[in-house]
């Protein structure tokens, strides 16, 4: 496994990480092409970066591409999320971490019925913040306001006192249907769905880096 990490350096000392990741799970007797769940936050870190070369930095903003986030097997503390538990760790050990004013994750983003989670394990300053740039560019109605807990990349970092943010929609199809199947395919996607996560996140990462 392995992690790509992008640095566009800033001059104020702290740091912004805007992540995801690009492993597809393996899965026995399913040809899963993982367009949404493995896809999705690829395609869209590819163009958060094209658009953030063209952005002034502050502070040091970071893209990371994490491999590992499926488990092997059966999801468990230990087989799940290798890649950014490794990175965690490493981040800890040289500074970075201790730098960082947010981690934003992004997964499972591109469903044509978008409905962003409020999740539980992240920051509640960065959801009402999440929330409040939704609501100013008219897309509010794609973020759910009731909070619920999902275990992701971001939680190696949340356990090591950064302030954490998942954007994911884990209502793929009905009844999450289609979510580890062969029916993850690309024409369930939405490039809306991936336009409204992008303008938040880059409304996010700009009130960050006042």
């Amino acid at each position: 496994m392995a992690n790509v990490v992008l640095k566009f350096s800033g001059s104020s000392g702290r740091a912004i990480a805007v992540t995801g990741h690009f492993d597809t799970k393996k899965i026995p007797m399913v040809h899963f092409l993982g367009a949404n769940d493995g896809g999705s936050s690829t395609g869209f870190l590819l163009e958060f970066a094209r658009v953030a070369a063209k952005m002034s930095h502050h502070d040091d903003l970071y893209i990371v591409f994490f491999d590992g986030e499926e488990a092997v097997g059966e999801w468990t503390d230990r087989d799940s999320v290798y890649g950014s538990r490794h990175l965690a760790a490493k981040w800890a050990s040289d500074g970075t971490l201790a730098r960082l004013k947010a981690l934003i994750n992004i997964d499972m983003i591109g469903d044509k019925e978008l409905d962003i989670m409020n999740d539980g394990n992240s920051n509640a300053g960065l959801v009402q913040l999440m929330l409040a740039v939704a609501d100013k560019l008219g897309d509010g109605k794609y973020f759910l306001r009731e909070r619920q807990g999902i275990d992701d990349d971001h939680i190696p970092f949340a356990q090591s006192g950064v302030n954490v943010l998942d954007i994911i929609d884990f209502n793929y199809g009905p009844n999450n249907a289609y979510w580890h199947t062969a029916q993850d395919t690309d024409d369930k996607l939405s490039e809306h769905s991936f336009q409204v996560v992008g303008d938040v996140v880059v409304g996010m990462v700009r009130e960050l880096d006042r």
